[in-house]
């Protein structure tokens, strides 16, 4: 199994192969808004009320989940960001905020 930081090292070696340099930060966020955008339009058809088109046809669930997944280690690479650190960092603080919070919820029972 790849590590985020693998991830993170194959995406820039791509970019420094083939995007012949990353886009800015600014734009990259952008494309991050437009690719969540996406993701949205195969969850409101797939999963939502929405009927879909004949131009929605092309679009993939795991296509989709990919392009966000990529923006954001473009994102990542290039603000320095170690995503498995900030990972580990972010679980450990999901995990003391919230060990009680969801089991005694009575919404998710």
């Amino acid at each position: 199994m790849s590590s985020l930081k693998d991830i993170q090292s194959i995406v820039d070696s791509w970019i420094k192969q083939y995007g012949v340099r990353y886009f800015s930060e600014l734009t990259n966020t952008a494309i991050l808004m437009e690719e969540v955008g996406e993701l949205a339009r195969v969850m409101a058809r797939k999963y939502g009320d929405q009927s879909s088109k004949d131009s929605d046809l092309h679009y993939s669930l795991e296509d989709e989940l990919a392009d966000v997944l990529w923006v954001l280690v473009c994102l990542a690479n290039q603000t320095g960001v170690d995503l498995d650190k900030a990972f580990a960092a972010n679980l450990e603080k999901k995990t003391k905020r919230d060990a009680l919070r969801h089991i005694y919820n009575e919404k998710l029972k």
